[in-house]
């Protein structure tokens, strides 16, 4: 791995991979954390409107064109804390993938006929994540777990923020932090001469340095539930705590309860919930472990009247992992290691990952990720589970009918 900065102040890891394709992804450090009430929404708006047009492309055809026209893939995607944007191509047209990305987040237009276009495509979205309850679940955990920090919000912003948006609120936002020393580039693959290119491509100048918002959460001093009733026929629930930021230690340990409790049909989730019981159509376990924040959420969707039993089996199954044995640990760090090896063969994969970690901790921790997750032992384990997993739960429930 190879990690400088540009004159201008971006950071750019490099990766050599022998690889057909070659992948380039740049993090613009903003996200829905960075939003205030009035702009909720704004950074999912902007990462939409980049790909509308700019001074040397006209068209978001135009855009699209360049890069899916010889088969490669552009896409973009933005979370709480982060908007990035991906290129994978064969590798001889990487000079074409660089010169996309870099026009996009140097030269939108921001046509006023655009936003007008986009407005009505994101209230779609918001509408989409409202209405169906698989998304809309996690929105409702977010305000139950969160009670200050902006994680609670959603990214996609509301109805009233969308609708509200003006093009003076959008240029303002880009060009505070649209700015390359809030930016990490990363590329993956084979390629000769990056320096030069990045530093021909990515011409704008060093941006102001930006003041980051700290919102530090209360404690959370008793349990939380949070209901919702809609005429659907299952109930989704989310039941879960807040837990520890990526450069915590104890963000290991939980990355092995996750592989222990929700590694697909294996996961001792499903096994006791569905497999043995019968109880729920779907079941799922999620870690997330951000740069202030992190939470763990077992996600269900379950007949309501099985709500207090489903509850029950989630702690007991929580109780057994005070007592793991050594094989069931060494399966969880295996399947966390293979996941690893094999997710990183793929080189989109690899540059979103070195990316995100570089915002979060630094790239080089990627590289140790394996090494960190064969220290975790059994008293981590119980360790965590009686820091985290304590009778201050939080509930999220969206009541069907069934």
């Amino acid at each position: 791995m190879q990690k400088f900065k540009l004159k201008n102040g971006m950071t750019v890891i490099y990766v050599q991979k022998p690889s057909t394709s070659v992948a380039v992804e740049v993090l613009v450090k903003v996200g829905s954390n960075n939003e205030n009430n009035q702009e909720l929404g704004i950074s999912h708006f902007i990462e939409h409107m980049v790909f509308e047009a700019t001074k040397k492309r006209g068209s978001s055809r135009e855009v699209a064109n360049e890069i899916e026209g010889i088969g490669g893939e552009l896409n973009a995607y933005t979370s709480n804390e982060r908007t990035c944007y991906y290129a994978k191509v064969p590798k001889k047209y990487f000079d074409r993938a660089l010169d996309v990305i870099s026009d996009i987040l140097q030269n939108p237009l921001f046509r006023d006929e655009d936003i007008k276009k986009q407005r009505k495509i994101i209230l779609k979205e918001v509408g989409l994540v409202t209405d169906e309850p698989r998304f809309h679940q996690w929105i409702l955990f977010g305000k139950t777990l969160f009670k200050k920090h902006p994680a609670k919000n959603p990214t996609y912003g509301t109805v009233r923020t969308v609708k509200s948006m003006t093009k003076k609120q959008i240029l303002d936002y880009y060009q505070k932090y649209y700015q390359p020393n809030n930016m990490v580039l990363s590329v993956v693959g084979e390629v000769k001469g990056l320096r030069q290119k990045l530093e021909n491509k990515f011409f704008l100048g060093k941006g102001q340095k930006i003041k980051e918002k700290i919102i530090k959460e209360p404690k959370q001093k008793q349990k939380r539930v949070m209901k919702e009733k809609r005429k659907i026929t299952n109930t989704y629930v989310v039941l879960g705590y807040p837990t520890v930021p990526r450069n915590n230690p104890d963000s290991y340990v939980l990355d092995v309860v996750d592989a222990i409790l929700g590694r697909g049909q294996s996961g001792w989730m499903f096994d006791t919930i569905r497999s043995q019981h019968g109880l729920a159509y779907e079941v799922g376990v999620q870690h997330v472990a951000e740069s202030d924040y992190g939470f763990f959420g077992v996600h269900l969707s379950i007949d309501k009247k099985k709500i207090d039993l489903v509850k029950k089996l989630i702690f007991e199954v929580f109780g057994k992992l005070k007592n793991i044995s050594d094989e069931d640990l060494k399966e969880a760090k295996d399947y966390i290691e293979g996941n690893y090896l094999l997710e990183n063969e793929e080189t989109q994969k690899a540059a979103d990952n070195l990316v995100n970690w570089e915002q979060l901790t630094k790239a080089e921790d990627f590289s140790d990720y394996v090494k960190m997750i064969k220290k975790v032992n059994k008293a981590d384990i119980k360790k965590v589970m009686g820091k985290y997993f304590t009778k201050n739960y939080c509930l999220a429930i969206i009541e069907g009918q069934g």
